[in-house]
């Protein structure tokens, strides 16, 4: 999928860019790349000029702190990651919607095959432009076409700068899947999953709240591998999907009392994955900015590690599994596995004791708690005298 993504877009005269590292390179305002347009923000603000018009890439993406933060959701729900990879096309001043939506319904319906009558759009209220070529180009029957207010189809860079109406691509998973298609009070269900967002970035908003058109247009686009993954391999939760198979049968074998539809287990995947790539890309635990994210998620899947009943090192040893999985994409990952198990098996021993200690204390007042809360002196107790971080406390 993800090769037939890029050699699409090249042959459509993009120019394929390698996914940049989860550090973006000098921009503070980021804790860690979390989009596929990070690495072309610069062409977007018009403070670079780009070398190619068009690019498309496969970017590795991490949403674990600051304003996209879904650690606590991971392991839980169908779609939520730390680590994903998103699939993008862009156009710095070339193309711009027709040939965005054309390119986008041309790849999911004749070279992916997915079928015509099981995609839904959504459109911003008022932008008339982007309906009338799903309805009279693409041909999309109307019921299949909803408009959705700013807080859905209008997409910002930050409080100023290039913005505009998005036009978002959706897969029915069919009624046996609960939910309600999109901007439906049953939207958050699983039967209608958002693949692929076409954003139009026409405007620049001022300090002021001034919009006003920019000369060159352009198109920033981004598509869930393991979202359009799912549905080209017929399941409705991400975790189901190949790259995730292997991952969670590989804990499983570390855990064989464990059920492979066991959540501990899709968060330690999950989690193997996000750390041994923030590893590879520099980021070391520690216990400030990024590091501390890095800890905390190595902690969190320690702890699901815990509740299944280990008491031994196990983590490190799923970096071997993963670099089979994914070193073929991702050559760092191959390059750096001794340095990616060094550090997450130094980690795990400097943890499992102070975890041992911690649960059994923490369980403990949880036991003697009436209300199930537990008062702050408990919590400052466990840090200050045991190593057993707050956060960890309150998950």
């Amino acid at each position: 999928i993800r090769s037939t993504f890029l050699d699409y877009f090249q042959g459509n005269g993009h120019r394929v860019v390698e996914s940049s590292p989860l550090v973006p390179k000098d921009d503070p305002t980021l804790l860690f790349t979390n989009a596929g347009m990070v690495q072309f923000k610069d062409f977007f603000l018009g403070l670079k000029k780009p070398p190619y018009k068009r690019a498309v890439s496969a970017q590795r993406c991490v949403r674990a702190g600051g304003k996209h933060n879904d650690l606590d959701n991971v392991g839980f729900t169908a779609r939520h990651h730390t680590f994903f990879e998103m699939l993008g096309n862009f156009s710095f001043g070339d193309y711009f919607k027709e040939e965005a939506i054309l390119y986008s319904w041309e790849l999911l319906t004749e070279v992916l095959g997915i079928p015509k009558s099981k995609l839904w759009i959504t459109v911003l209220e008022g932008d008339d432009e982007s309906a009338n070529l799903w309805l009279n180009k693409i041909g999309l029957e109307k019921e299949r076409l909803i408009y959705c207010g700013e807080s859905d189809n209008f997409w910002m860079m930050g409080e100023t700068g290039p913005c505009g109406p998005c036009s978002e691509i959706f897969y029915d998973h069919g009624p046996s899947v609960p939910g309600g298609p999109p901007g439906s009070a049953t939207a958050d269900g699983d039967r209608f999953v958002e693949i692929w967002n076409l954003v139009f970035m026409q405007y620049e908003k001022s300090s002021t709240g001034q919009m006003s058109r920019i000369p060159a247009p352009c198109v920033d686009t981004g598509m869930g591998l393991e979202r359009v993954s799912a549905v080209l391999q017929g399941v409705t939760n991400n975790y189901d999907i190949d790259l995730f198979a292997k991952l969670i049968s590989g804990c499983a074998k570390i855990f064989p009392e464990s059920d492979v539809s066991n959540n501990s287990l899709k968060v330690i995947a999950d989690h193997i994955r996000s750390c041994s790539f923030l590893i590879a890309d520099g980021v070391l635990p520690s216990n400030e900015g990024r590091g501390y994210v890095l800890r905390r998620i190595i902690r969190r899947a320690l702890r699901h590690g815990h509740k299944l009943g280990n008491k031994e090192l196990f983590f490190y040893q799923l970096v071997e599994l993963l670099v089979r999985e994914m070193g073929g994409a991702y050559s760092v990952l191959s390059e750096k596995s001794d340095l990616l198990a060094v550090t997450l098996k130094s980690e795990e021993e400097r943890f499992l004791e102070t975890l041992d200690h911690g649960m059994k204390i923490l369980l403990e007042h949880i036991k003697k708690s009436k209300n199930k809360n537990i008062a702050g002196e408990v919590a400052f107790q466990l840090y200050d005298t045991y190593g057993f971080p707050v956060d960890l406390t309150a998950d």
